[in-house]
């Protein structure tokens, strides 16, 4: 596991934002795994700003996205498709046809579950998976006690997740109380994943992540059971961890030998 702590949230969206290029451009048809939230907000925004300034080129790339809200038809304002597409995909040239993010209004949702699996394998599965980090550790919606083998598929939202959600909608009852979301084990299954983390509310869950043990009472814990994983988190994210020294030694040395 790979922690780089960059200064500030700008820093840590163009580290995450270069991770992501240098796939691309090393592999154009490459497969990314992609998440919501305002976490990675900064890092689309780069993204954008290569693609028109230094011609990324995204038309080979295929995309999977983590969740989706059940219930949510893609035009709504709160879905996931629509977050997407307002903040990376109508600024970029990716195909329509090469992105995926889970329907939320699928009828037969199991089957459907499968089928999401199955295309993520036919695409020959996931190179780089973007990951945030919940308050309570979860990834994707995988709320504690999830299994740490689980796959895609529909989770009834905790309590306080619909709480928190409550006000982006005009009625408590229009907040969505299932999503679909792909599992612990589906998200270990990439190849190389990554996790971005900012500021001080999320330093000692990211800490419990890191360093402590692997449980599934905080999912993210799982990433400690991956071969290739790079946290990059910004000063107030890292600051509660006990081996912030070495993350950063360690960060100086594999830029001296390595030169990245």
């Amino acid at each position: 596991m790979r922690v780089i702590i960059e200064k500030d949230y700008d820093a840590m969206s163009k580290r995450a934002a270069e991770i992501v290029a240098d796939l691309v451009r090393t592999k154009p048809d490459c497969v990314l795994g992609l998440a919501t939230g305002s976490t990675p907000i900064g890092m689309y925004k780069e993204l954008t700003r290569m693609h028109k300034e230094e011609g990324l080129d995204f038309s080979l790339v295929t995309t999977f996205n983590l969740d989706e809200y059940y219930g949510l038809p893609p035009d709504h304002e709160q879905s996931y498709y629509y977050f997407m597409q307002e903040n990376l995909f109508k600024h970029i040239n990716v195909s329509p046809h090469r992105v995926h993010v889970p329907s939320g209004l699928a009828k037969d949702v199991k089957a459907y579950c499968e089928s999401y699996e199955r295309m993520i394998k036919e695409a020959g599965g996931i190179d780089l998976q973007v990951l945030g980090i919940g308050g309570d550790g979860h990834i994707a919606f995988n709320e504690p006690g999830s299994s740490l083998a689980s796959r895609t598929r529909l989770v009834a939202l905790d309590e306080q997740t619909i709480r928190d959600n409550a006000r982006f909608f005009e009625r408590e009852e229009d907040v969505p109380r299932y999503a679909v979301t792909m599992g612990v084990g589906t998200i270990l299954e990439a190849r190389r994943l990554m996790l971005l983390a900012n500021g001080k509310k999320k330093a000692e869950v990211v800490a419990r992540a890191i360093e402590g043990p692997v449980t599934s009472q905080i999912t993210a814990s799982a990433l400690q059971l991956h071969p290739d994983v790079v946290i990059i988190l910004d000063e107030e994210a890292a600051s509660e961890l006990k081996r912030r020294d070495y993350y950063l030694h360690a960060e100086r040395m594999i830029k001296e030998f390595y030169g990245d």
